[in-house]
C-alpha cells in the first residue's frame, strides 16, 4: 500500500477507480472506502486529495472536460481545410463525452442529479474553455476568408 499512496500519478489512480466503480455501482452505492481498495491504498490517502466524494466525482468529471479539451486543440491544430476541423471538432466534442460515460449509463442520472448544483458552476468555465477552441478555429477561417463569421466568439458559443 506504501508504495501506491507515494506514486506521482495517485490522483489519476483515485479517479481511474471513480470511474470503474460509478460503472459498477453507480453514485448513490459507491463509498470511499470501495475506491480506496480498488486502488490498493487507504482511505484518508483519498482524503488527502479529494475533500469529499461529491468533489471526487467533481473531479472525474474535470478530468472528462479536459481531455475534450485537449482534443478539441489537437484538431484545431490539424492541418486540415477550417471547415473540416470544425466538423470533426464538434463530432468529438460530443462523441468524447458519450463514450466517456456510456459505461455506466444506466447510473447516469443518480450522478447528474447528485452533483448537479456543483457540476452547473463548472459547466461554464468548460464551455469558455471549449469556446476557445472554437473561436480560434473561426478566426483563422474569417482571416483567410474561408468563413463569414464577424463575431468568432459568439459564433463558438452557438456552436457549443
Amino acid at each position: 500500500m506504501r508504495q501506491i499512496a507515494k506514486r506521482s500519478d495517485i490522483r489519476d489512480l483515485i479517479l481511474d477507480a471513480v470511474d470503474a466503480l460509478l460503472a459498477k455501482y453507480g453514485y448513490g452505492k459507491m463509498t470511499m472506502e470501495d475506491v480506496a481498495k480498488e486502488v490498493g491504498i487507504g482511505k484518508g490517502t483519498i482524503y488527502l486529495h479529494f475533500p469529499s466524494k461529491e468533489e471526487l466525482v467533481l473531479a472525474h468529471i474535470d478530468r472528462i472536460a479536459e481531455n475534450v479539451v485537449r482534443k478539441l486543440q489537437e484538431q484545431a491544430g490539424s492541418p486540415d481545410s477550417v471547415d473540416r476541423r470544425l466538423r470533426r471538432m464538434l463530432v468529438l466534442r460530443v462523441l468524447h463525452r458519450f463514450d466517456s460515460v456510456a459505461h455506466y449509463s444506466r447510473s447516469l442520472g443518480d450522478l447528474l442529479s447528485s452533483v448537479r448544483a456543483a457540476l452547473i458552476v463548472r459547466r461554464q468555465a468548460y464551455f469558455e474553455k471549449e469556446a476557445a477552441v472554437f473561436e480560434g478555429v473561426l478566426r483563422e477561417g474569417a482571416r483567410l476568408g474561408t468563413l463569414d463569421c464577424p463575431d468568432p466568439r459568439t459564433t463558438a458559443f452557438v456552436l457549443i
